[in-house]
């Protein structure tokens, strides 16, 4: 169960990275509506990421955490904000994310 906890804290951990981005393209109300949700996300994201490391141990933890962050910002930037979609970004994206699954495989 606390791996599915902290995979959703790496979902927020995208979520509040994407919301940083949608503040870069906003003003007014809109800008404070994102940065709410800037927050929210955040908060969400520490709170899972400390629940899963009461039982998973943190030196696997936290790279889990901050990958599955990066990836899931990298693809949110190729989708959203038409960032590069190289083919060695994409090969450099996949060995984070082999490395992530490595981790899972040999924490106990």
């Amino acid at each position: 169960m606390n791996w599915i906890i902290l995979i959703v804290a790496g979902f927020f951990e995208s979520g509040f990275a994407f919301c940083l981005g949608k503040m870069k393209e906003a003003s007014g109300t809109e800008w404070y509506l994102w940065g709410a949700g800037f927050l929210a996300s955040l908060a969400l994201s520490m709170v899972l990421l400390a629940k899963a490391v009461q039982t998973l141990p943190i030196g696997t933890a936290y790279p889990v955490w901050t990958g599955i962050g990066a990836v899931g910002t990298v693809v949110l930037g190729i989708v959203f904000f038409n960032e590069s979609a190289s083919f060695l970004r994409l090969f450099f994206i996949t060995t984070l994310i082999a490395s992530i699954v490595g981790l899972k495989m040999v924490s106990h």
